[in-house]
């Protein structure tokens, strides 16, 4: 039963970090289709290259997820010449891995829907990028996992992107609490006193 929730949550994941990405019009709009999923229309991506890179990257971090070391997983736009980050998109997540009762699905997947729909209204929220910014997904761990015990841990490297000096600026969008699997969704924006801002 924990494995359909981490599954559950991985496939939301994907769908949620391709509805960003479309979100943001970092690529033309022709690079998506429109698809149902949950029961909301959401975004899918065409090219393979993108496809490829947003599932590899989610199923890359379920056995982490699973084993409760990942505490957030961010979509992050930042300038490509200084590698500045402009915008991130973060899911904090926490899942409880001793619990063993019975979930229905159909409730776990109407909570997540609810972030779905909220995501495709959210662009008020967010920052108009520069045309030239580029993205990436980072995940957020509680204790780095060590390359002996995991073959998964030698695919995950630093990122290069430079870290913000100040608090950022916080803006809920959604959050859902609930025995298996806790999840919030906010957007962070470098503070105004932070130095290069939008440089």
């Amino acid at each position: 039963m924990f494995c359909e929730i981490i599954q559950i949550l991985g496939d939301f994941l994907e769908v949620a970090i391709t509805s960003i990405v479309f979100l943001k019009g970092i690529y033309p709009s022709g690079a998506f289709e429109r698809r149902r999923y949950m029961n909301a229309v959401v975004q899918k991506a065409r090219h393979p290259e993108l496809q490829d890179y947003i599932h590899s990257t989610v199923s890359g971090l379920l056995p982490f997820i699973q084993k409760g070391l990942v505490e957030r997983v961010a979509v992050i736009f930042s300038n490509s010449d200084s590698n500045v980050q402009l915008e991130r998109f973060v899911f904090k997540l926490t899942v409880n891995q001793s619990y063993e009762s019975k979930v229905e699905n159909s409730d776990l997947e109407f909570a997540l829907r609810a972030f779905l729909i909220k995501l495709s209204v959210s662009e008020p929220l967010t920052k108009v990028l520069p045309p030239d910014c580029k993205w990436e997904i980072t995940a957020y761990f509680q204790t780095l996992p060590s390359s002996s015990t995991s073959k998964d841990a030698e695919s995950w490297i630093p990122t290069d992107t430079k870290q913000w000096q100040q608090p950022p600026v916080i803006t809920p969008i959604k959050s859902m609490t609930s025995r298996p699997l806790s999840l919030q969704l906010y957007l962070e924006h470098p503070s105004l006193s932070e130095p290069n801002h939008y440089e």
